[in-house]
C-alpha cells in the first residue's frame, strides 16, 4: 500500500506543492462521504486562482502607472498644474483637506500630476493634518474622526462559523442520509404493522444513532476550528515602529491610519500604501504584489510605495497614505485569505487510504446485502412462501440494506485525514505555549522526521542581550564592561580618536537613541547597534549632538553578502567623510592606516597589522563578536551617485562584544543528538569566535570540521560529497553558502533539512529547507514570511521542543491509523464472514453506527491528541523515506482482524449453548454480548504498543482480555 500511496498521492510535498499535484489527489478521492467535512482543511485552489488573477491585474496597472508617469514627468514643467479636485464636505469638516479615493488614486495610480498638484509629499502632510517630523496625534477622539473618514488597516475576512454551521456540514453525509431515509421507512412500516410504540424501536435507534453521531462529530470539528481561529490571530501580530506626538514607538500594523509616519528598515513588509520622506538606497520588492521580482528603487522622484511589498534593501520614513481595503494587498489578502493552507503529504496520504479503504468497503457491502438478500430468498423458497410477501419480510430487506448501508459507513475511515488535522491543531496549540508559532501546518509532522538543524548563532544559540566588554583604540586594549572602565578607557585614548570613534558610533548606525514617552532614554536598534550605542553614551557622547553636527549624504545598509555597512557624511567644514564598521577582518583588509597613541594618523605597518589581527584573535578566542570601525576622508568630487569606497580607510578599533551562551542550550544539543538529529552551526562571525561558541554548546566535537564561507565555496562537487557530512561549524557564510549547504544535504544526502534565518538574506534557505525557522525577535518580516516555524523566544531550545512535538504527531497519528484500520477490517471481515455463512449479520445498523462514532472522532480525540514524552528523542529519526504504515503494523491489523473475528464467530455459533440462553430474548442478550465483546476489544486496542506484535499483546493483557 505504502508503494501505491507514493505512487498516486505522493506529489504533495511539505511545502511548495504545484497547484497541479493539489488537483490530481483531489480527483482520485472520488468516493466520498461527506466533501465538505472531508475537504474543510484543504487549501481552496479557486480562490487562488482569482487571487493570482488579481495580482496580474496589479502587474498590467503597474506597469502602465508607471508608464504614464514617466510621461507625465517629461511633460510636467509645460501643463498648467491647476486642479478641479473638490474636497468631499465630510472631510473638511473633520479637519482635512483630501479624501481616502484621492489619495488612493496618487499612490495606487503612480499619479506624479496629482502628487504635484497637491503639493507633494509635504502637501500632501499638510491635508492630512499631520507632521512629517512629530506624525500624528495620538488624542483617543483625533484617531477616530481619522478612522472615520480614512478607514481601519484590516482587510475584510469570512466571519467565524458558528456551531449549528457545523451541524448542517455533518449531516451532509450521503451515508447519513440514506440511512435516515432507512430509519424514516423502518418507523411507517413498523408503526404499521405493530402500533406506537413497539414498532418504532429500530427506526428511532438509527435516527438517535445518526443524531449523536452528527453532534459529536459537529463538536469535535467546531473546537478544531476555534484553535485555528487563535492561531491565525497570533500570525498576524505583527509590529511597526512609528512615530507620533514627536515619540518614537512600536504599534500593530493594523492600528496604523492615513497621516502615520512609518520607520522602514530592510526586511520589512510594507504596511499600507503611502509616499517616500525620506531615506537612503532603498530598493522594494513588488514581486508579492505583482509577480514581478525586479525590484524597484524608491526616492523622492519615485516616492510611491504599496502596501505589502517588502523592503529589498535601505532604509526610509513613509508618510501611509491609503489604509486596509482601499489598498490592492487588502484585497489579494481578502481573497487568499480564503484560499486556505495547503493541506500536509500525511492528510493527502490518509486521504489516500481511505479511498482505498472506502473502495474495499463499498464491494463488501455490495456483496454482504446480496447475499443477506439471496439467504432471505433461498428460506421463503424452502418454505414455499416466496410468492408471499409480509410486512416483516419488508422490514428484513430494509435491515439488510440499513446493515449495507452502515459497513460503508464505518468501512470508509472519513477520521483518518481529519484525524491529521485534529492532531495538528492541538500540537499547534501546545507549541504555541511553548513559544513556537506554527505557520505552515505540515512543518509539524515534517519536524518529526528532521535529520538535520543548521542554526544561526547569534540569538539562536546565544541570549542576543549584546554589551561592549573590550576594545582596543589607538593602541590602548582594555575591559569597558561597566561604566567606571568605559569612563576611565575615554580618558585613556586621545581625544581625536574619541571623537571621530563617537562620530562613527553615532552616525553610522542603523539604531536611534530617543525619548519615549516616560521621558527616558531608550535605544532602539538591532541588538549589536544598541551595543555599540551604549557603548558610545558610557564613553560620554551625546548621541542628538552628533547627529545635528553633520549632515548624511549616503548610507550603505549592512547586508550577510558584505558583512559591513557605510556611511557618508558632510562635515561642518564642507568637506565629506565615510565611515564603515563590520566584520573585523573584512573592514581591517581595507585599512591602511590606523590612529596612533597620540591621536595621528599613521602607516599601517606590519607590526600594527598583527597587533591589531592578534587582538581580534584574542577577543574571539574568548567567544566575543568582533566589530571593526574605520574612516575615510573623502574629497569634494565624490558623488553620491557612486557606491561607498571599499579601501584606503584609518581603522578607528576594535571592539569585543560579549553575546552570552542561552542556558539549556548546551543540554538541547545532547538531547538532539541522542535523537539522531545533527546540530551544525552557520553563521556570519569570525571563525574563532564561531569555534569557541560552538564547542561551548557541544556542537563542535574532535572528529568535526569547521569551515569558512569563502573556503567552502571553492570546494568541487566530489570534495563536498566528501566534507559536507563532516561539517559541524560554518564560519563567515554568506546566505548563498548556507543555500548550497541546505540543498546538498536534501537532494545529495536524502536529510530532512530544519533550518534557522533572521534576515531577508536568509529567506531563500528558509524557502529551500524542509522546515524553516524564523527567529521572533530578531527576524525581518520577509524571513518570517518564508518560515513554515516562527521562534518566539530565539531559543535553541524551543527547536527542540518543536523537533519532539513534530516526533509526538508522527506517532499519535500511526496509533490512530492502526486503531481504525483494524476496526475498519474487523467489522468488514466480522459482517461479510457472518453473512456469508450464517445468512445474519451479527452486528446491526445501530451498533455499527456506535462503533463508528467510537472509532470516527471519540477514537481520534483520545489518541491523536497525546502529549509528547521524552522517551520519543531517544528515538532515530524516522526521515525522509519512512514508511508511515509498516509491515508490522500491517500484521497487526490482521492478526487483530483473525482474533476478534474467532470470538465474535464462536459467539454467534456456540454463544447460546455456552451461556444457556433460551426464551424469547435469547437473540438480543446474545447480539448485545457480541456487541460488547467486538467494542471491548476496540477499547483494548490503545493499549497495543505501536509495531508490537499483536498476540504479544494477547499474551501481555490477557488477564484484561478475560
Amino acid at each position: 500500500m505504502e508503494n501505491y500511496l507514493n505512487e498516486n498521492f505522493g506529489d504533495v510535498k511539505g511545502k511548495n506543492s504545484s497547484e497541479e499535484a493539489l488537483q490530481r489527489w483531489r480527483n482520485l478521492c472520488w468516493l466520498v462521504k461527506n466533501r465538505k467535512r472531508r475537504f474543510r482543511f484543504t487549501a481552496n485552489l479557486s480562490k487562488r486562482f482569482e487571487a493570482e488573477a488579481i495580482r496580474r491585474s496589479n502587474q498590467e496597472k503597474l506597469r502602465v502607472a508607471v508608464l504614464v508617469s514617466k510621461a507625465a514627468l517629461q511633460f510636467i514643467h509645460c501643463l498648467n498644474l491647476s486642479s478641479d479636485y473638490v474636497v468631499p464636505k465630510e472631510v473638511e469638516e473633520a479637519g482635512f483637506q483630501i479624501c481616502a479615493d484621492e489619495l488612493g488614486s496618487i499612490v495606487e495610480g503612480h499619479d506624479v500630476k496629482k502628487l504635484k498638484i497637491h503639493g507633494e509629499v509635504e502637501g500632501i502632510a499638510e491635508k492630512l493634518s499631520t507632521s512629517i517630523n512629530d506624525g500624528i496625534s495620538t488624542s483617543e477622539d483625533l484617531l477616530n474622526v481619522r478612522k472615520g473618514i480614512y478607514g481601519i488597516n484590516k482587510f475584510n475576512e469570512s466571519p467565524p462559523r458558528g456551531f449549528l454551521v457545523f451541524v448542517w456540514e455533518a449531516l451532509q453525509d450521503m451515508t447519513l442520509m440514506i440511512l435516515g431515509v432507512c430509519a424514516l421507512v423502518s418507523l411507517i412500516v413498523g408503526i404499521a404493522m405493530e402500533g406506537w410504540p413497539k414498532g418504532a424501536h429500530d427506526g428511532l435507534g438509527i435516527v438517535a444513532s445518526i443524531l449523536l453521531v452528527v453532534f459529536v462529530t459537529a463538536t469535535s470539528d467546531y473546537k478544531q476550528s476555534l484553535q485555528f481561529k487563535d492561531l491565525d490571530r497570533e500570525k498576524k501580530k505583527i509590529t511597526v515602529q512609528v512615530t507620533r506626538n514627536a515619540v518614537r514607538q512600536k504599534i500593530s500594523i493594523y492600528d496604523l491610519l492615513p497621516g502615520d509616519i512609518v520607520h522602514l528598515f530592510i526586511g520589512d513588509q510594507v504596511p499600507a500604501d503611502g509616499l517616500f520622506v525620506s531615506g537612503f538606497s532603498v530598493l522594494i520588492n513588488e514581486s508579492s504584489l505583482t509577480g514581478e521580482s525586479e525590484p524597484v528603487n524608491v526616492n523622492a522622484v519615485n516616492p510611491f510605495l504599496l502596501s505589502g511589498t517588502k523592503v529589498q534593501d535601505g532604509s526610509c520614513k513613509m508618510l501611509v497614505t491609503t489604509v486596509g481595503m482601499r489598498t490592492q494587498w487588502g484585497k489579494l489578502m481578502a481573497t487568499l485569505s480564503e484560499g486556505g493552507d495547503d493541506e500536509t503529504p500525511l492528510q493527502v496520504k490518509l486521504n489516500g487510504v481511505a479511498t482505498i479503504i472506502g473502495k474495499i468497503g463499498l464491494f463488501f457491502a455490495v456483496v454482504t446485502f446480496a447475499v443477506l438478500v439471496q439467504g432471505l430468498c433461498n428460506r421463503k423458497l424452502r418454505e414455499g412462501t416466496h410468492w408471499i410477501w409480509s410486512g416483516d419480510d419488508a422490514r428484513e430487506m430494509l435491515e439488510y440494506f440499513a446493515i449495507a448501508v452502515t459497513i460503508v459507513v464505518v468501512a470508509v475511515p472519513e477520521g483518518l485525514p481529519l484525524a491529521v488535522t485534529l492532531s495538528l491543531a492541538f500540537a499547534m496549540k501546545k507549541m504555541m505555549n511553548d513559544k513556537a508559532l506554527v505557520r505552515n501546518l505540515a512543518a509539524c509532522e515534517t519536524m518529526g522526521s528532521s535529520t538535520t538543524i543548521c542554526s544561526d548563532k547569534t540569538g539562536t544559540l546565544t541570549t542576543n542581550h549584546m554589551t561592549v566588554v573590550k576594545a582596543c583604540v589607538s593602541g590602548e586594549t582594555r575591559e569597558v564592561g561597566s561604566s567606571e572602565s568605559t569612563s576611565s578607557f575615554g580618558s585613556a585614548i586621545p581625544e581625536i580618536a574619541k571623537s571621530i570613534l563617537l562620530e562613527s558610533i553615532f552616525k553610522n548606525t542603523g539604531g536611534e537613541v530617543v525619548v519615549n514617552e516616560e521621558k527616558k532614554v531608550q535605544i532602539l536598534g538591532t541588538p549589536t547597534e544598541t551595543a555599540l550605542l551604549e557603548f558610545g553614551l558610557l564613553l560620554g557622547g551625546d548621541s542628538h549632538q552628533k547627529r545635528e553636527k553633520s549632515k548624511v549624504v549616503k548610507v550603505e545598509p549592512f547586508n550577510s553578502t558584505k558583512k559591513r555597512m557605510g556611511v557618508v557624511i558632510e562635515l561642518p567644514d564642507g568637506g565629506l567623510r565615510a565611515h564603515c564598521k563590520g566584520a573585523s577582518e573584512i573592514v581591517l583588509a581595507a585599512c591602511d592606516k590606523f590612529i596612533d597613541s597620540n591621536g595621528v594618523v599613521a602607516p599601517l605597518d606590519e607590526a600594527s597589522t598583527n597587533h591589531l589581527k592578534d587582538t581580534i584573535e584574542r577577543f574571539a578566542s574568548e567567544s566575543l563578536r568582533t566589530l571593526c570601525l574605520a574612516y575615510l576622508e573623502l574629497g569634494n568630487e565624490y558623488s553620491d551617485e557612486s557606491p561607498i569606497p571599499s579601501e584606503g580607510y584609518t581603522c578607528i578599533g576594535i571592539v569585543g562584544i560579549k553575546d552570552p551562551v542561552r542556558p539549556g542550550v548546551k543540554e538541547s544539543v545532547a538531547i538532539c543528538r541522542s535523537a539522531g538529529i545533527v546540530v551544525r552551526m552557520v553563521t556570519g562571525d569570525n571563525l574563532t569566535t564561531a569555534k569557541a561558541i560552538a564547542r561551548e554548546c557541544g556542537i563542535l566535537t574532535d572528529d568535526g570540521i569547521a569551515i569558512e564561507g569563502p573556503e567552502f565555496r571553492e570546494k568541487s562537487e566530489e570534495e563536498l560529497q566528501e566534507l559536507i557530512p563532516k561539517i559541524q561549524v560554518m564560519a563567515r557564510s554568506s546566505p548563498l553558502d548556507k543555500h548550497t549547504l541546505v540543498r546538498h544535504l536534501r537532494t545529495t544526502f536524502q536529510e530532512v533539512v530544519a533550518v534557522t534565518g533572521d534576515g531577508t538574506n536568509d529567506a531563500p534557505a528558509l524557502h529551500e529547507a524542509d522546515i524553516g525557522l524564523a527567529m521572533g525577535i530578531a527576524g525581518t518580516e520577509v524571513a518570517k514570511e518564508s518560515a513554515d516555524v516562527i521562534i518566539l523566544d530565539d531559543n535553541f531550545s524551543t527547536i527542540v521542543t518543536v523537533a519532539k512535538w513534530g516526533r509526538s504527531v508522527y506517532i499519535n497519528i500511526q496509533k490512530f491509523v492502526q486503531f481504525q484500520l483494524t476496526v475498519n477490517v474487523v467489522a468488514l471481515i466480522v459482517n461479510f464472514s457472518s453473512a456469508c455463512l450464517t445468512g445474519n449479520a451479527p452486528l446491526t445498523a445501530v451498533q455499527l453506527l456506535w462503533v463508528n462514532m467510537i472509532m470516527d472522532t471519540l477514537g481520534a480525540l483520545a489518541l491523536a491528541t497525546e502529549p509528547p514524552t521524552d522517551d520519543l528523542m531517544k528515538r532515530s529519526p524516522v526521515g525522509r523515506k519512512g514508511n508511515f504504515i509498516s509491515n508490522v503494523m500491517w500484521r497487526n491489523i490482521l492478526g487483530q482482524s483473525l482474533y476478534q473475528f474467532v470470538i465474535i464467530w464462536y459467539l454467534q455459533t456456540r454463544g447460546k449453548a455456552v451461556f444457556r440462553l433460551e426464551g424469547p430474548d435469547s437473540d438480543l442478550i446474545l447480539n448485545t454480548l457480541i456487541f460488547n465483546s467486538f467494542v471491548f476489544c476496540q477499547v483494548m486496542l490503545p493499549h497495543l504498543k505501536l509495531n508490537e506484535p499483536y498476540f504479544n499483546f494477547v499474551s501481555r493483557e490477557k488477564g484484561h482480555i478475560c
